[in-house]
């Protein structure tokens, strides 16, 4: 009867410990060594260039997933990777970080070797861009093109709160070539009926292209839309020309469109 009692207690003991192991020991992750290799891709770079800082696991609203932040050329980059399909989340990573600039050289990576970024990777620096995260989001395109003979990926979302997003994504590099911004929902507009000032309103859009100034902005007026008063304007800046509408009551932006400013006509 001792002995019995020995075994059963045995039993106990190891059922004990193998429930106190790990939650990524019990479910199917990806790990934690995959997770840093899908933000490295997303991020169109090589172990070489990167190096990390933490990878931890983490959990929002029920969902697990890897938060992997690493820096390059002094630059940070962060993603969220779901735990359990390897699909990035969340991404958070330096305005108009290439492929080329990562190394170093004139051309890219995927210049000389002839690669290319995923259409994954494409939504991802899409999002990114956005400030949207990809449960967010709904996507309406995500195809490969070629716009003046080079490949472009075109990707096109909208989020729950009627805003829609048109992206022209570099299938080379994952430079942002243009984007466009609509805001379809109306603005509601103050209780008081009040309306923000232009030149509060030429802040807010200066705001959005940092290191423009007041000389940056080309065209500014006043309009109407179905009835409801906004600011219409052009800034032009570091090769990129930006237009924007933004609404006068709540100074939210209606419309934001940037391109070269050498694809102009």
């Amino acid at each position: 009867m001792k002995q019995i009692k020995m075994l059963c207690a045995a039993g106990l003991a190891v059922l004990l410990l193998s429930g106190c192991g790990s939650k990524e020991s019990k479910i199917s992750y990806i790990g934690a060594s995959k997770a840093k290799t899908a933000a490295l891709e997303a991020a169109g770079m090589t172990a070489s260039q990167a190096e990390f800082t933490s990878v931890d696991l983490s959990d929002h609203n029920g969902q697990d997933y890897y938060r992997v932040e690493f820096t390059a050329l002094g630059e940070p980059y962060a993603y969220d990777i779901d735990a359990l399909t390897g699909v990035i989340i969340d991404a958070d990573v330096p305005a108009g970080s290439t492929r080329a600039d990562l190394d170093g050289a004139g051309d890219s990576a995927a210049d000389t070797n002839g690669e290319m970024i995923t259409d994954k990777d494409a939504k991802a620096r899409a999002l990114a861009h956005a400030g949207v995260s990809s449960d967010q989001a709904t996507f309406l395109k995500n195809s490969l093109d070629y716009e003046d003979g080079k490949k472009v990926y075109e990707v096109e979302f909208y989020t729950a709160d009627g805003r829609e997003f048109d992206y022209e994504i570099d299938a080379s590099t994952g430079e942002v070539l243009s984007f466009d911004y609509d805001a379809q929902s109306a603005a509601v507009p103050a209780p008081d009926g009040s309306k923000i000032s232009a030149q509060k309103a030429k802040e807010l859009a200066l705001a959005q292209v940092p290191g423009a100034a007041q000389s940056d902005i080309l065209e500014f007026e006043t309009d109407h839309d179905d009835g409801r008063m906004e600011y219409k304007g052009k800034i032009s800046y570091d090769g990129m020309e930006y237009e924007f509408e933004i609404d006068a009551y709540s100074g939210a932006f209606r419309s934001w469109e940037a391109e070269p400013s050498n694809e102009r006509k």
